[in-house]
């Protein structure tokens, strides 16, 4: 969507806004067809870096693979923890993990608000539910544990395995490396050629990511510059922007 530095009421529709010395004004929506092309790539980056269905935010995960091994009544227990950004890298983790001639490989993931969790043969609710709380209770996000287990000759009973799968995997997070990861948001705006050092001085202070210029916006001498910056300071920058180019800029988010 486009950005407004005026509250302004909605009808359904929004438009770029111009910026310049605190005043807001509309602009045609007959845009040259160049433009449009350009804006259309914009959206196109703001869209696949939305995906996922997660909302800018930060997120505590763990920097790297961890193993915690624990012996239970001969059984051999073997947690292995592992940042994942998705379903499909939670499961390319679990086949580069998981031990084909272990008794029960069980698992759990979080990836924002969506997680899956399996018990591998072991009784209904013993093995991954466990694990997924385990990973509940940690705080930490985007990440898979794989319990491996090797099974000793005696049976643990529904408590036993569900404390020993439990345990184990809150044992591994407890160990794990972590940090702290800011959520990146999108921005695009049009800046005349001769701002362009000016703007990207600012980018770079604010150390933004994945920087795009498009020169072929069908208006003479102005790019699309599209990046990603930090959520927290997506508009402290684009204050900056404002302060340090002393020009009628477009902004798009």
């Amino acid at each position: 969507m486009y950005l407004t530095t005026t509250p302004k009421p909605s009808h359904g529709h929004h438009r770029p806004f111009h910026s310049c010395c605190g005043l807001t004004r509309h602009r045609s929506l007959l845009l040259p067809s160049a433009s449009l092309v350009a804006i259309s790539a914009w959206r196109a980056m703001a869209t696949t870096s939305s995906g996922g269905g997660n909302a800018a935010g930060a997120f505590t995960t763990i920097k790297e693979k961890v193993i915690f091994e624990k012996e239970i009544k001969k059984s051999k227990f073997i947690a292995v923890a592992g940042p994942i950004s998705s379903e499909q890298s939670a499961f390319a983790f679990l086949n580069q993990v998981r031990d084909p001639r272990a008794t029960h490989n069980c698992w759990a993931y979080k990836v924002g608000d969506q997680f899956r969790s399996n018990d591998d043969g072991e009784p209904s609710g013993t093995a991954g539910k466990p694990i997924q709380s385990a990973i509940e209770s940690s705080g930490i996000d985007r990440v898979m544990v794989v319990v491996i287990r090797h099974f000793g000759g005696i049976k643990l009973g529904t408590g036993g395995l569900v404390r020993a799968y439990g345990g184990v995997s809150a044992e591994c997070l407890r160990n794990a490396p972590t940090q702290l990861v800011k959520s990146k948001v999108p921005l695009g705006v049009e800046v005349p050629f001769e701002l362009l050092g000016i703007l990207n001085h600012q980018l770079q202070s604010f150390q933004v990511a994945d920087i795009r210029q498009d020169y072929e916006t069908g208006k003479d001498g102005i790019a699309m510059v599209s990046f990603k910056v930090d959520f927290d300071q997506a508009a402290e920058l684009e204050e900056a922007i404002k302060t340090n180019c002393s020009w009628d800029l477009v902004f798009y988010r």
